[in-house]
């Protein structure tokens, strides 16, 4: 498996990852209507919703995460950032993953399996409402988002050496293109220009 491989491989686990806990949102609006319905129309509000809604929106939050690296959408501030040569590019994004990034996941990974393993023993249950459910698999969440997010960022980082190898970056699946990029290939289109390549 050669390395462009490699990282489109990367790419596809975090966007199944990414596209599976995506029903989340269509199980946390269904949750909240049901809440909503029962305690304003029928003043006969559950028990249970408000825990499973922030279980629900927390693991797609932290699930998302990879996915949303993979495909390059985390906001950054890019005004000069986007006028650099991609090997300027590459090395500023390469050096801010070794100091940043991966200690930052490390550190999530090493702390959040401490912090589900005490609640697993604990067998920690919600305090927030009279069901109480347990919240421990909900907690191992954080210790597996931050595996599969050092595996993108190690893919990220792969991107960059080659970026500074080649002077180009690595093409990179994708699922929709940014309103922007698609705005700047029609401004060079009209006037005449190639469309300026565009990474992030």
């Amino acid at each position: 498996m050669g390395l462009q491989s490699w990282l489109l491989a990367a790419d596809r686990l975090s966007a199944a990852v990414g596209k599976l806990f995506g029903w989340c949102i269509l199980l946390l609006t269904i949750v909240i209507c049901y809440e909503v319905v029962l305690r304003y129309w029928f003043r006969a509000p559950t028990t249970w919703a408000f825990d499973v809604s922030y279980m629900l929106y927390g693991t797609l939050f932290m699930c998302a995460g990879a996915y949303t690296l993979s495909r390059n959408g985390h906001v950054r501030a890019d005004f000069l950032y986007r006028v650099m040569p991609v090997r300027v590019q590459g090395g500023a994004d390469f050096a801010l993953y070794l100091l940043f990034y991966f200690p930052a996941m490390l550190a999530l990974v090493w702390f959040g399996w401490d912090f589900f393993l005490q609640s697993y023993h604990q067998n920690e249950r919600s305090g927030f409402s009279p069901v109480g459910p347990f919240v421990w698999p909900f907690k191992f969440a954080i210790p597996a988002v931050g595996v599969l997010m050092l595996i993108q960022g190690a893919a990220e980082a792969a991107r960059c050496l080659l970026a500074l190898r080649d002077g180009k970056w690595p093409p990179r699946l994708s699922d929709v293109q940014e309103m922007e990029e698609v705005a700047l290939q029609r401004a060079a289109e009209l006037h005449g220009a190639a469309p300026q390549e565009a990474h992030r």
